[in-house]
């Protein structure tokens, strides 16, 4: 079990491509520590637009992007989608870039 300390908003269902899960399991690792970093505002390597702007969906509902490098060097993002008319976050998905 993977604790969170203080969950900035919620994930919605959680989902993950194959080629995601391939890389986590290469690199051996649990996409829980992922989703952990994400949903504590945590986003990784995103650049500074993309720090504001996850920032700034914390407040305003709008899809959030995190990015994490594995051990083996691939790169991770997760996505967290806009909220629904009702202020509740969808999904989150576990994918690769090229992927997107």
């Amino acid at each position: 079990m993977i604790a969170v300390n203080t969950p900035k908003f919620q994930m919605g269902k959680v989902v993950a491509t194959p080629g995601a899960l391939a890389a986590l399991e290469e690199a051996g690792h649990s996409p829980w520590v992922y989703l952990s970093l994400h949903v504590e505002a945590n986003w990784g390597t995103v650049d500074a637009d993309d720090k504001a702007a996850n920032d700034n969906a914390l407040r305003d509902g709008s899809r959030i992007l995190s990015a994490y490098r594995l051990n083996t060097g691939e790169k991770i993002w997760i996505i967290t989608d806009a909220e629904d008319d009702h202020g509740h976050r969808q999904s989150t998905t576990i994918l690769l870039p090229d992927e997107y």
